[in-house]
């Protein structure tokens, strides 16, 4: 179904026959009873709304409220300048980095938390070049995804300016193709944010490697929702946030992760006093730390460092092939369900139906009223009945996804708290929407 128009069960757009309706709904009540994960959705702060956006917040966590009122009550209120030691502030980058650390499979001492993901992009990309020109003069290339989302290629011209470098876009699936001697970096996203297509992580590091390159991966819509394999891919710098799957709220601080055998020769744009060999020592010269502290630049943020702390909780008894297995579930059975039950013509998935090229969200390209023979056409837009107008009125009835200019409806599919009714259901209610024009 991959960029082509989805067939529909029914005739001429009408009503989808009510036993189809029933057999599927069956079919999510025996999947969900059947779930290793459905106790999961307890532990989140959740109501009847089928909530498919997030890959762009995740839900709240019920452990997060009583751990925030336990910071600013206690260990702010009473403890106060005491808690930097005695609570652990000074230490929670790099203890709640190896939390993230398991979910993206890379060992201890590799991933900091702090900053946000554009600015642990900048100290990544330029950390690597720094690294790759090390190797030869000549490496002046930076090579971008290019459907990266925006930031990634703002904040990678923004390197090249600051190190010599010229920035060439290229295809994610062109990158083995493309990289060549003067490539000193590669930056990709693993799932690009918009399609909701995996990129072959194993293969494109391998051929960027062969070439004597770094690469960085933004894994911002793949961690917390499919195994990653950092250190069993050799994965050199990686970045991403935490308030899609790995629920830390918003404005959550994101990682950065430096692979232990480019630690020594990491070499930070934004050197700071906290990545400092002696950040009390208030020296004038900077010698930088040691391992991941290197990732580090000023203060941590402790109230959403805590909250995501608190967040991550949820992840200790989860086996990351588990979600895997379960998100392939949700997004197949989404699929099949908008199959049988959208009118003839108006969505067509972008999303790859090969689960080896999947990430955990569906996008669906819309038609507007009428223009049923060309889902997504050009003239698509919310002013003009299509894909905007679509997902304000699903949200209305309470089946909440997101949009994304000029046509894409986006359903992200969060295996922790998701359940295959709710899939179902926002299918059926999608179908009703774009039935009813």
């Amino acid at each position: 179904m991959s960029d082509a128009t989805i067939p529909t069960a029914e005739a001429a757009g009408g009503e989808p026959i009510g036993p189809e309706r029933t057999a599927l709904a069956d079919e999510a009540a025996g999947l969900d009873a059947a779930d290793p994960l459905r106790a999961k959705r307890a532990a989140f702060t959740l109501d009847d709304t089928v909530y498919l956006d997030g890959n762009s917040l995740g839900a709240l966590p019920r452990a997060v409220p009583p751990r925030l009122a336990d910071v600013v009550a206690r260990e702010w209120g009473e403890l106060r300048i005491r808690s930097w030691e005695e609570s652990g502030w000074w230490t929670a980058p790099e203890r709640i980095g190896d939390r993230v650390a398991r979910l993206i499979g890379a060992g201890p001492g590799q991933v900091v938390v702090g900053d946000s993901t554009s600015v642990n992009v900048f100290k990544a990309v330029v950390a690597a070049v720094r690294i790759a020109q090390q190797r030869g003069a000549h490496r002046d290339q930076i090579l971008v995804d290019e459907a990266t989302f925006p930031t990634d290629g703002y904040i990678a011209e923004s390197a090249a300016r600051m190190t010599g470098c010229t920035v060439l876009p290229v295809a994610a699936g062109d990158v083995p193709a493309a990289v060549g001697a003067r490539t000193a970096v590669v930056l990709v996203n693993h799932v690009d944010y918009r399609t909701g297509r995996l990129h072959d992580l194993p293969g494109t590091t391998a051929a960027v490697h062969a070439a004597g390159a770094l690469v960085v991966w933004d894994l911002c819509h793949s961690a917390g929702a499919l195994p990653v394999g950092l250190d069993a891919h050799g994965v050199d710098l990686a970045v991403g946030c935490t308030y899609k799957y790995l629920n830390g709220g918003p404005g959550a601080p994101a990682y950065l992760y430096v692979a232990r055998a480019h630690q020594p020769r990491f070499d930070s744009p934004l050197p700071g006093w906290n990545s400092h060999a002696d950040p009390f020592g208030m020296a004038s010269a900077y010698t930088p730390a040691g391992g991941a502290v290197r990732g580090r630049v000023g203060t941590p943020d402790i109230l959403s460092m805590l909250a995501l702390e608190a967040a991550l909780e949820v992840w200790d008894d989860v086996p990351i092939e588990d979600v895997r297995a379960k998100s392939l579930a949700l997004t197949d059975f989404f699929l099949r369900c908008v199959e049988r039950y959208v009118p003839a013509g108006r969505v067509r998935s972008i999303t790859p139906t090969a689960h080896a090229e999947r990430g955990s969200q569906v996008a669906l390209r819309c038609a507007a009223a009428g223009e049923a023979g060309e889902p997504g056409g050009a003239g698509v837009t919310a002013e003009a009945g299509g894909a905007g107008e679509v997902m304000t009125e699903l949200v209305r009835r309470g089946v909440v996804g997101d949009f994304r200019r000029p046509d894409v409806l986006r359903f992200g599919f969060t295996p922790l708290y998701t359940g295959f009714a709710e899939v179902e259901r926002a299918a059926r209610v999608l179908a009703d929407v774009l039935r009813e024009g």
